[in-house]
């Protein structure tokens, strides 16, 4: 089998086919690639970045079939990726001409959502230019309402199955004290993870977007962080307490004192080199790639519980999978399917949190490849 080479020197198994999408009026290269079909079937986000290339593309999908796999979902991972050569300047066009071209793979079986740098308005484009309603997939879930607006009630649910992973451990572990939570990403994801966590009882010290990191040991307001955060993540310092210390960019955030650690932003945000700097028990990969296989082999053996992404990272891709493929049943109203996929989802990440940590404790150097071997993973 053909192979890639990763950003960490480790290799990845080649995907099933990479897809080159001409973009035609569009100052853009764009890829679709799929790792693995199950009856015909794939899916996965659709990421736009200055960075993105074929070689990234490959590990999401890679990651994504694993994470399908570990919430038994028949279905594949694929990734698509947007690179903008230029200043976007119509991005209402750029999606149009996407969802265009990228048309005979959503028909054909290759469901492509949102990703990072991609917003459901940026979804919903591109699918109208295709013509294309995920419900209307053969053996797909029914829904009462339309498939956009039953995804807007569920917006959370990535940041929720992120908390749901953080809590699970935490209870399994025995921890009833409220615990300090630093969250290093303020995107959708990280803002819905901070808020449940928060919900729950336990105290965010620290938050951390491309500005820099936030701190106060009293604990921040989420709700007050997310009314003074963008569209894009980024929170205004103008509008926040006088108590709120602004520390400096890069890694800052690993040198706030804390019990658990949610990484939600890009990739590698913990490498090799700043695994000793690392002050939480546990770590929460709510990112896609959050860590390197080396950097989380160094975190476990220096006592850090690490949950990986592929288990913690999943809820949006297990919402949209169990809906494509018809594991969500049909027949219940809008708020009561809502309620079925969110206990679904809950339980799915519990059980594998409970697993990972077992087989760590256990002495398992990867256990996620202990989980997949006893999964059915396609290529």
């Amino acid at each position: 089998m053909n192979q890639l080479l990763h950003s960490d020197d480790t290799l990845v198994a080649s995907p099933l086919f990479t897809t080159t999408l001409s973009m035609p009026g569009c100052e853009a290269d764009a890829w679709v690639v799929v790792d693995s079909t199950v009856r015909g079937l794939a899916m996965g986000g659709t990421r736009l970045t200055e960075t993105v290339d074929e070689l990234e593309l490959a590990a999401l999908a890679r990651a994504m079939t694993h994470k399908l796999a570990l919430v038994d979902l028949p279905i594949g991972g694929a990734k698509a990726g947007i690179r903008p050569r230029s200043a976007i300047t119509d991005r209402d066009r750029l999606m149009r001409t996407f969802g265009k071209v990228g048309r005979p793979l959503l028909h054909g079986g290759v469901y492509l959502g949102c990703d990072q740098g991609t917003t459901p308005a940026d979804r919903d484009a591109f699918f109208a230019a295709a013509d294309y309603d995920l419900t209307e997939v053969p053996g797909a879930t029914r829904l009462d309402v339309p498939w956009e607006q039953f995804y807007g009630t569920m917006s959370d649910i990535t940041g929720f199955g992120v908390a749901t992973a953080a809590l699970s451990t935490l209870e399994a572990q025995r921890v009833t004290a409220p615990q300090r939570v630093v969250v290093q990403g303020f995107g959708a994801v990280g803002r819905a993870a901070a808020r449940h966590l928060e919900r729950a009882g336990h105290r965010i010290v620290a938050v951390a977007d491309v500005l820099g990191t936030l701190t106060d040991p009293a604990g921040l307001s989420t709700e007050g962080l997310i009314a003074a955060t963008s569209a894009g993540g980024t929170v205004d310092r103008s509008l926040l307490p006088a108590r709120v210390r602004c520390l400096g960019p890069d890694r800052a955030w690993l040198t706030v004192d804390a019990d658990v650690l949610v990484l939600a932003a890009a990739a590698d945000a913990i490498d090799p080199g700043s695994v000793p700097d690392v002050r939480a028990r546990v770590v929460v990969e709510g990112g896609n790639l959050s860590c390197g296989p080396v950097a989380r082999r160094l975190l476990r053996e220096a006592g850090h519980t690490v949950l990986p992404d592929v288990v913690v990272n999943v809820g949006g891709a297990a919402l949209t999978g169990a809906v494509l493929t018809g594991v969500a049943p049909s027949g219940l109203s809008a708020p009561r399917l809502a309620d079925w996929l969110r206990t679904w989802i809950a339980n799915k990440i519990r059980r594998n949190c409970a697993l990972v940590t077992e087989l760590t404790g256990h002495g398992s150097p990867d256990p996620v490849a202990e989980l997949l071997a006893h999964r059915a993973v396609h290529r």
